[in-house]
């Protein structure tokens, strides 16, 4: 037996899943006082959105304001790479009461035997023939005094980072301060006493040891000096 109504059921389930079910049902006809509701909301509407723009309009007339101000300085006008000045190229001079507190503190660490590469600094040009009457009296005391001074490891001076026997030690850790055209008071050569060594840093170093002012080793093929300092330390750190 046949039964017709199955078929028809299934047309219906059918129509129910593929018939759309719209998420608004209409209403019935708006009184007057919805109508002005409803006019009020799209008005706000707009005028939010117009607010919100000339909020947007207003933010980008600030930042360009505030960038012009950030570039104004005394005046004038800098580009954005100069926001960042380099320090002053002439200091303002020190005053006497300065140097004469500097003079003093060099003075006492002097005679604690705490120098430093001015202490041995005489007047000679770089690259110039050195001469023994261009030494103070003053460096001249220093020679065979147990002295430390500071300064940094020469690296082109030395060939392993531990175990050191002989260095350079120099003023600053540029190339500038050994070799031809270098400043003969700007390095001492240091050797380790019997049984000490150091190790390579690039940072500052303290050497303390005997000073010696020695003016025949240290020389170039063609007789010039590049160094007349040395010293036999006792310690490196």
């Amino acid at each position: 037996m046949r039964y017709p109504f199955r078929k028809l059921t299934s047309v219906a389930i059918c129509l129910v899943f593929l018939t759309p079910v719209s998420a608004t049902v209409p209403d019935g006809p708006k009184t007057d006082g919805q109508k002005a509701d409803g006019a009020k909301t799209d008005g706000a509407k707009t005028d939010g959105a117009k607010t919100d723009g000339a909020k947007t309009e207003k933010s980008g007339d600030d930042a360009k304001a505030t960038t012009a101000a950030e570039l104004q300085v005394g005046g004038g006008t800098r580009r954005p790479s100069d926001r960042n000045p380099a320090p002053e190229a002439n200091p303002e001079p020190k005053t006497e009461r300065q140097l004469a507190q500097e003079r003093k503190a060099r003075d006492a660490a002097r005679k604690r035997g705490e120098l430093t590469f001015d202490d041995l600094k005489f007047d000679i040009e770089k690259g110039g023939d050195f001469k023994d009457e261009m030494l103070t009296p003053g460096i001249k005391a220093l020679d065979k005094k147990v002295v430390q001074i500071r300064g940094f490891i020469l690296p082109t001076s030395v060939f392993q980072n531990a175990g050191i026997k002989q260095f350079v030690l120099v003023r600053d850790n540029q190339e500038c301060c050994f070799g031809p055209g270098a400043a003969i008071y700007d390095c001492i050569i240091v050797e380790m006493a019997p049984g000490k060594s150091t190790n390579f840093s690039t940072r500052v170093v303290a050497a303390k040891g005997k000073l010696e002012i020695d003016t025949e080793t240290y020389l170039y093929e063609d007789g010039t000096r590049f160094a007349i300092y040395k010293m036999t330390a006792d310690e490196v750190k």
